[in-house]
């Protein structure tokens, strides 16, 4: 249980990659003042909680309606992670897990931008929901659901506080440091996602082991 915490912490801490997301939530945020920055950010980890553990709780009926295997989910979220490791890999932001330009443009429309682009994709983006639904299935489904609740939960209060201190900490940490950052969280989250996909295919061509 404490290792599958940990091993639960550590790969969503990986794909929603906080530190690496700093230059963009500062970006985001930089007409506002630091105590709206701060009121923005907690809003926008209150929602990603949320909308995660509505993924967390409804992960297996989401699974019986639309008949799919969590081997076939692990497969396709192993490559949907990977894809995300190899930008990160290459210091770029992950088309995935970061807004595109259209949702750059409304949100500085908007004086609102906790929801989107910040709480989803950013934070709670498609990679960091196949994560969290495809550590939490198994036969040992509400074990592995509480070690993932644990390991979100504490991914996100890191995170909440990463962004509240954001301006002390892009000071402290420059371009060179994030990108570094960046490549190894991409590091661990191919071997993550090459895992992931590994146990799927083995799930669904037992033939393979053999």
């Amino acid at each position: 249980m404490i290792i599958y915490t940990i091993h639960a912490l550590v790969s969503v801490f990986a794909v929603m990659n906080p530190l690496g997301n700093l230059p963009i939530f500062m970006g985001l945020v930089q007409d506002q003042s630091v105590s709206e920055q701060r009121k923005t950010a907690r809003k926008a980890i209150i929602i990603a909680f949320v909308i995660l553990m509505l993924f967390l709780v409804l992960g297996q009926v989401i699974f019986s309606v639309f008949g799919i295997t969590v081997d076939a989910f692990r497969v396709a979220g192993g490559i949907l992670i990977f894809g995300i490791a190899y930008h990160l890999l290459h210091a770029k932001p992950s088309h995935i897990h970061t807004p595109n330009s259209a949702e750059e443009a409304e949100s500085g429309d908007k004086d609102d931008i906790s929801v989107t682009p910040l709480a989803t994709p950013l934070i709670a983006g498609p990679g960091t929901i196949a994560t969290v639904m495809a550590l939490a299935a198994g036969p040992t489904i509400f074990l592995n659901s509480i070690a993932v609740f644990i390991g979100f939960t504490i991914v996100l209060a890191g995170t909440y506080v990463i962004f509240h201190y954001a301006g002390a900490i892009s000071k402290r940490l420059g371009q060179t440091e994030l990108n570094v950052i960046s490549r190894l969280m991409g590091l661990l989250l191919a071997v993550i996602a090459v895992q992931m996909a590994v146990e799927g295919l083995v799930g669904l061509f037992p033939g393979l082991v053999h």
